[in-house]
């Protein structure tokens, strides 16, 4: 295993086990429920919005290290971006566990997401790393049915 591997296995198990901004967001102004019925993850992401962007966010749920660390670093990524900003970044992220090119000016605002690159070569995964993403979206858009990735 080369060192970015373990590298990328240590970050992963750190927001697994120590997930970021792992509650519930008193005074979210939006929130979305999302499963992944293939395995059985569940997350729910909160946002407070202040005028076009996410001035807070979190997450509650259950499921794999890959979904728990996801939806932790997403929250990490996310706040203060603004929702151009966030929904650019869900492509990329898209793009980088479903093995699609990611545009190298595109690169550095994965920041730690980059650790999902592996996904890719693991497709029911991918829904694991994507199921807090597609979360995500439908908070943005205050759409109230549950959020799946299929």
């Amino acid at each position: 295993m080369s060192e970015l591997d373990t590298l990328y296995q240590e970050v992963i198990l750190d927001h697994s086990k120590r997930p970021r901004n792992f509650r519930p967001l008193e005074n979210s102004d939006r929130h979305a429920d999302g499963y992944n019925p293939l395995c059985g993850d569940k997350v729910t992401i909160y946002l407070r919005l202040a005028d076009d962007r996410i001035a807070d966010i979190s997450f509650q749920g259950s499921g794999c290290a890959i979904s728990t660390a996801s939806a932790s670093i997403l929250t990490e990524a996310l706040k203060g971006k603004t929702r151009a900003e966030a929904e650019a970044l869900f492509e990329t992220f898209h793009n980088l566990v479903t093995g699609q090119p990611v545009r190298p000016e595109d690169a550095p605002a994965l920041g730690k997401l980059a650790v999902f690159s592996g996904v890719s070569e693991f497709p029911v995964r991918v829904k694991c790393a994507s199921l807090a993403w597609h979360t995500l979206r439908s908070a943005l858009a205050g759409e109230p049915a549950v959020a799946t990735t299929e």
